[in-house]
């Protein structure tokens, strides 16, 4: 039956959820005491800067998602979306000791990144996703430094024998 309305009597009773278990995008920001704002402050009301400035620690963007075992396990990266997920699963597969390696994006508003890897019982998760990483950093080394080498090749030759080369290589490429 189209456009049904329920009535008072089938109404379920309300239940009052923890907040915990809301994502962190539900979850309201702590509100600060005003005594602690006011022992910030100096005694003209302005804010103190500290004169050293300290460095802030970035928060961790990886952790292990829970129902994890030792050789299959569920990482959940954050800020990361396909262009990290796929370069590490093809990285990942590459390793023989793993077994299944995929990602996927839970949702196109949340900006994560799930990587899921099942390795045999000659390594751990943790391992082979450590050294994908490390793979994944050594193959962008060695594409950049050949990019900067050829780019300075390129900037280092005068314009006739550049146009000279460049015309030679248009015409390999139609015979």
């Amino acid at each position: 039956m189209a456009g049904r309305t329920k009535a008072r009597g089938d109404a379920p009773e309300e239940v009052d959820t923890n907040m915990e278990d809301a994502p962190p995008s539900a979850q309201q920001p702590e509100e600060q005491d005003s005594e602690a704002m006011q022992e910030d402050q100096s005694e003209n009301g302005e804010p103190e800067v500290e004169e050293e400035e300290e460095e802030e620690e970035e928060p961790q963007r990886v952790r292990i998602l829970p129902g994890s075992s030792e050789t299959a396990a569920s990482f959940e990266f954050l800020k990361e979306g396909h262009t990290l997920g796929n370069a590490l699963r093809y990285i990942i597969m590459k390793n023989p000791d793993v077994e299944f390696c995929a990602y996927a994006l839970p949702h196109p508003s949340e900006n994560k990144m799930n990587l899921r890897i099942q390795t045999y019982d000659t390594t751990t998760a943790a391992a082979a996703l450590a050294k994908g990483l490390q793979d994944l950093e050594d193959l962008c080394d060695v594409v950049a430094e050949e990019f900067w080498a050829e780019r300075e090749k390129f900037n280092a030759l005068p314009d006739q024998v550049r146009k000279r080369e460049e015309e030679a290589q248009r015409c390999r490429e139609t015979a």
